[in-house]
Order: C-alpha cells, then structure tokens, then sequence
C-alpha cells in the first residue's frame, strides 16, 4: 500500500533539523563561555570551571607553609571533584535552557 506524502511534515521536519543545528552551535558556545566557581570544603581552594569542563583558573587563599601535603592534596582532589560536578551541572541546565523548549514533530 502506497503511502501519501505530508510536504508540510517534510517542510516542518527540514526547518526543524536546521533550527537544531542553529542551536547546537549556539549550545557550544554558551557552553564555552559560560563559568561555575567552586570551593573546596575548607573553602581554601577555589576552581573556576567552564560548563566544557574546561579548569579556567584556581586560587588558592591562605599560606601553604601551614598545611601538610596530604591535607592540602584531599582539598585539591575535593575541589577539582567540585568543579567536575558542576560543569556537568551547568551543561545541563543549558541544554535543558536550549532544547527542552522544543516540541516534537506533529503526526496528523
């Protein structure tokens, strides 16, 4: 059995394919730029993370002459960690932010 062809599916599933691509690229780049700032649980260490995961600067407060390796060693893993959970995070929220307003397709 032959089936018809919808061209305004088609029509609508074509603007539909390139509006996504629009916005991935989009995506990407909000992804790239956009920065979460992080701590380490003695708030000593501070991670700023793009939501690529991207480390994009650390600061660290306070005198390393007074902390033993170990200890200083727990706060850097602790906080790199951090920094991991929230790109992953972030991403989220920006595709949720980019894509979660999309309908599907129609079917008639």
């Amino acid at each position: 059995m032959a089936r018809e062809i919808d061209e305004a599916w088609i029509d609508d599933a074509i603007d539909r394919y390139r509006r996504l691509d629009e916005l991935r690229g989009e995506f990407e780049q909000v992804v790239a730029s956009h920065s979460v700032s992080v701590h380490s649980p003695d708030d000593s260490i501070e991670v700023v993370v793009t939501a690529q995961g991207e480390i994009t600067d650390v600061r660290i407060s306070g005198s390393l002459q007074q902390r033993g390796t170990a200890e200083f060693a727990r706060e850097i893993q602790a906080v790199v960690t951090k920094a991991s959970e929230a790109a992953r995070w972030a991403r989220a929220k920006l595709h949720e932010e980019f894509f979660g307003r999309l309908h599907p397709l129609k079917e008639d």
